[in-house]
């Protein structure tokens, strides 16, 4: 199996300059993934950690994540399910972060993925070494991929994408299910 450990996005200010890291094991093998975005928020850096490193794997694989963040692993095992069946609307507006959540749920199709929570800052070494590794691509706005801040996203619809909006009634019978209050 596959350990996937991505760290809460970076972020010097938000939005800002921010950072993101992860960390992928498989055996006694250790790859560090690190980039940047010159303007973002935490949110968007925190679901960049785990496409880039579900990115990374060559093959279907049984994939472990683990992640500090809440709002990312909520996201992708629970809120995700209504946001599909609405065509990734919210009531009157696209989901946010529309375009990253996409290229996470295509990745999540092709992978096996388990999603761990871990308490963020607390001893373990992955998830810390990650934290500093993504407050350092903020910071220092570099990557491990040369010049570009991250590998090649699937879809790359960008951070401006809309989603077409569903046929009105759509969402009459249903009340909003998840808790997307995070401003990123």
């Amino acid at each position: 199996m596959h350990h996937v450990t991505v760290p809460d996005g970076s972020c010097l200010g938000n939005p800002g300059p921010g950072g993101w890291a992860c960390l992928l094991r498989f055996g006694g093998s250790k790859k560090e993934l690190f980039g940047y975005d010159p303007h973002t928020t935490n949110n968007r850096m925190e679901l960049m950690a785990p496409i880039q490193g579900l990115l990374a794997l060559k093959e279907p694989c049984e994939v472990e994540v683990t992640t500090d963040a809440e709002y990312l692993r909520q996201g992708i095992t629970l809120w995700i399910v209504h946001w599909k069946r609405r065509h990734w609307w919210k009531k009157n507006r696209p989901v946010r972060n529309v375009d990253l959540w996409m290229e996470l749920d295509q990745l999540v199709g092709i992978h096996q993925t388990n999603w761990i929570w871990t308490k963020g800052h607390a001893a373990h070494g992955d998830n810390n070494r990650c934290d500093w590794l993504a407050q350092n691509a903020a910071r220092t706005q570099t990557s491990s991929f040369g010049g570009s801040p991250h590998a090649p996203l699937r879809l790359n619809l960008g951070a401006g994408y809309v989603p077409p909006h569903p046929q009105a009634g759509l969402f009459d019978a249903e009340q909003d299910q998840d808790d997307e209050s995070d401003p990123g």
